[in-house]
């Protein structure tokens, strides 16, 4: 049987677009404030997750909600079952953005929302692939299950708990990265500095705050501080102008007296390729490195600047590189530090790293470095090791010939430091729903996917699924 696939996907443009629409109008970030036992992550990720489930219904799938924390959407019959993962909740829309990440805008081919190409834009490429594979009613020998989470972007329980309950997939694939394809993921471990203590007498750091999330490289960066006079307060914020116009940042100095409020604006990006940001955070830190903060204080902000573009580790002596993985990332993501926290005062530091080292490895290291500035440590919640599928696997070499059937390029294994959910399977990879040659904006302002791509992508699956299944 030959299926013209971009047909199929041609004549559900716009209801395709529509759906996506109303599913990037909810803001899905997670907010523990609101937590409930119904709504574990927040409103907004359940909310997310519900809307997904009801596009199952509607279409006249299989749906289950597996207690508000995930769910799955089935289609077909079978002693095996492919699984598709995707994910509603997103990161915070944060600062700098031209229109509202909210309401979805359609402009130049493109459409701008935070979720739009992480990972609500794939997601509803993968669902439709699903839905054309039914409108055709075409015969398959597996159950295709679309599993559809709500904690990607922090802690991951919502996979912890659906795993608790439902039986995992045999095989499959995410649409949460790019193609051709990725078959291996590094490590990721975050590890939190703690600085306890007090601060000096003259300069006081009364708060640094900077960062939305551990995986984002923050933007943006604010220090209060009370300096010993009004005239040392003039001349920091001498000292801050000349600052700006030597580094790639903006910022803004405002003072009252000898209390003095310092801003820095760099750029956001995804914690995978900190390389690709500018930290906000590293810079203020850098600037405040040379006034004489005590204790607590002096450690947390000479930390801070220690690991300043410190993007493989080099610095912290936990540099690694696999000749398959490559290079060891690490993001410096949450600083917070409040005068007098006893325990607040912390900066979170995720690793993406390759096999050949470990979490154990990497937090006896930057004991050794940063260490010395009176820090102690303590690992996240989630530690996930390298994950790789061989490239002879029968669904590596699958996905890949149905990319090269489809764009007439060929393809290749790929590994990223990004985590997705196709590392939850043995046999599970990511796929698609970017391009080579695509416009990262995951997890930074006017995040956008073009047009085009999202409907190539929903070819791609729709024809992916079909050969796995079938």
């Amino acid at each position: 049987m030959t299926i013209n696939w971009q047909k199929e996907v041609e004549t559900r443009k716009e209801a395709l677009l529509e759906d996506l629409q109303n599913l990037l109008r909810i803001n899905s970030e997670r907010d523990d404030t609101k937590a409930t036992p119904e709504a574990p992550f927040g409103p907004g990720p359940v909310a997310g997750l519900k809307h997904m489930l009801a596009y199952g219904e509607r279409d006249g799938f299989t749906v289950k909600n597996v207690d508000n924390y995930a769910g799955h959407i089935d289609y077909g019959e079978g002693d095996e079952t492919l699984g598709i993962f995707g994910h509603m909740d997103v990161v915070p829309a944060g600062d700098g953005w031209e229109t509202d990440p909210y309401e979805p805008v359609i402009k130049d081919g493109k459409i701008y929302a935070r979720g739009s190409s992480d990972d609500k834009g794939p997601s509803m490429a993968a669902y439709y692939a699903m839905k054309i594979i039914k409108d055709l009613e075409l015969p398959l020998s597996k159950k295709v299950r679309f599993v559809v989470g709500s904690d990607e972007e922090s802690g991951w329980g919502d996979m912890d708990y659906y795993f608790q309950h439902e039986e995992a997939p045999d095989f499959g694939f995410s649409p949460d990265a790019e193609f051709p394809i990725i078959n291996g993921e590094k490590g990721n471990v975050s590890i939190y500095a703690h600085f306890k203590g007090t601060n000096s007498d003259e300069y006081v750091l009364e708060s640094f705050e900077s960062g939305l999330r551990e995986n984002m490289v923050p933007g943006t960066a604010k220090a209060i501080i009370t300096v010993p006079s009004t005239e040392i307060a003039s001349k920091m914020k001498g000292a801050f102008e000349v600052f700006l116009k030597e580094e790639p940042i903006t910022g803004t100095f405002a003072g009252n007296d000898t209390v003095v409020e310092i801003s820095v604006i760099g750029k956001g990006a995804h914690g995978a390729s900190p390389q690709s940001g500018i930290n906000a955070a590293t810079f203020l830190a850098v600037f405040l490195d040379s006034y004489d903060f005590g204790a607590a204080a002096k450690g947390f902000i000479h930390s801070a600047a220690t690991i300043h573009e410190d993007f493989y580790g080099e610095k912290l002596g936990v540099a690694f590189e696999d000749e398959k993985m490559g290079q060891l990332t690490m993001n410096a993501g949450l600083f917070t530090f409040k005068k007098d926290s006893e325990k607040g005062n912390s900066i979170s530091l995720n690793f993406r790293y390759p096999k050949g080292t470990s979490a154990e490895v990497i937090e006896a290291g930057i004991k050794e470095t940063i260490g010395k500035n009176e820090a102690i440590f303590e690992q996240g919640d989630r530690n996930q090791a390298p994950h790789y599928v061989p490239a002879d696997d029968p669904l590596v070499e699958t996905l890949l010939q149905v990319y090269e059937d489809h764009t007439g390029e060929k393809g290749a294994e790929k590994i990223i430091g990004g985590g997705t959910y196709g590392r939850l399977l043995k046999r599970g990879v990511a796929y698609g729903a970017m391009f080579p040659g695509y416009t990262d904006t995951m997890h930074q302002a006017n995040e956008f996917m073009e047009l085009e791509d999202l409907f190539r992508a929903t070819a791609i699956y729709a024809d992916a699924i079909y050969r796995l299944a079938k």
